[in-house]
């Protein structure tokens, strides 16, 4: 059950023509060296917070305040964004299919075609400036808190940590369906200096998570010396966590049918004591806890296609 959305979508038309060519695309550059930094939106049409804070910075002028380097934002899928509707806000996460399980190379630049991966080749050039990205999400269960996930490597928990935002933060091993944005070469190379966060900013439709969306955004651009860290310090809309924790996740659940169900009431970030604890039924097979405090990620409240992610099971680091 979810409550209504007390998020409406932003007016985007004045970001519609952008400056760079592609549409809802803006590069503001200060014109001094400097870390290039890209805030994408609406990877999900459906995910509101993210534009709302995109919207905000570039009606602020944020590029008036760029001190060094360059900066680029984006509202990713708005072909799905255009089509939401508040009596049905699930409909508009994609027009074809999930934009971010199409970032592979051997996807974007074969044959296949969608809405989707159209616009994603057309984001490709811009995302390979980034030396940091930052992809803003939300989530399905009401009330959920916000969480950082930080792809496969260690280094994009580092920069997390030096936000100081949000309180949850997760290495994980990424999507069996398709390889998320975050996780494209560069952004997943240990060796590389460049770092990706995608931050799940808190419930779909919650005024909180466009309050994080915000705060996520103006804190990577002061950490980054895009701008006064004094600046961004007097807009912020929340206080940063008091404590951060360290989520490692170990493997995800994949349904194997249409008939995955769990067996329990589950919510993000509950954690499970005892090994062998039975929490889900996928076409007949029992699915079972494989460790002791076993915490889930996310769990997948709505039906599911075989194929999709149903949870993500991890351990907090000590």
């Amino acid at each position: 059950m979810h409550t209504p959305p007390d998020l409406l979508p932003p007016d985007l038309s004045p970001h519609a023509a952008g400056n760079t060519g592609t549409p809802y695309v803006h590069l503001l550059d200060s014109g001094r060296p400097g870390p290039t930094v890209m805030l994408q939106a609406l990877m999900h049409g459906n995910e509101l917070c993210g534009a709302i804070a995109l919207d905000r910075l570039l009606r602020e002028q944020v590029g008036a305040q760029l001190r060094r380097g360059r900066l680029i934002l984006a509202f990713a899928n708005i072909e799905a964004f255009l089509r939401f509707d508040a009596a049905h806000p699930f409909d508009s996460r994609c027009v074809d299919e999930d934009m971010n399980r199409v970032w592979a190379d051997a996807v974007l630049q074969g044959p296949r075609d969608s809405l989707e991966l159209r616009r994603a080749r057309a984001l490709l050039p811009f995302v390979e400036q980034a030396d940091v990205l930052l992809d803003l999400h939300s989530m399905q269960e009401d009330g959920a808190p916000a969480l950082a996930i930080c792809g496969t490597q260690d280094k994009s928990a580092a920069l997390a940590r030096a936000l100081g935002q949000p309180a949850t933060l997760m290495v994980d091993t990424g999507h069996a369906a398709g390889l998320r944005l975050i996780d494209r070469p560069g952004f997943a190379d240990p060796a590389s200096p460049r770092q990706a966060l995608l931050v799940e900013c808190g419930a779909h439709w919650a005024r909180e998570s466009a309050e994080m969306a915000f705060d996520v955004c103006l804190r990577l651009l002061a950490q980054q010396g895009l701008v006064d860290a004094a600046w961004a310090q007097a807009r912020l809309p929340l206080a940063a966590a008091t404590q951060q924790r360290l989520l490692r996740v170990t493997s995800a659940w994949t349904a194997q049918s249409e008939d995955f169900r769990f067996l329990r009431d589950v919510h993000h970030l509950d954690c499970i004591p005892r090994a062998g604890t039975p929490l889900a039924e996928d076409g007949g097979r029992l699915r079972a806890t494989p460790f002791d405090d076993c915490v889930l990620v996310m769990p997948t409240q709505r039906p599911l296609k075989a194929g999709q992610t149903a949870v993500r099971l991890g351990r907090f680091d000590p």
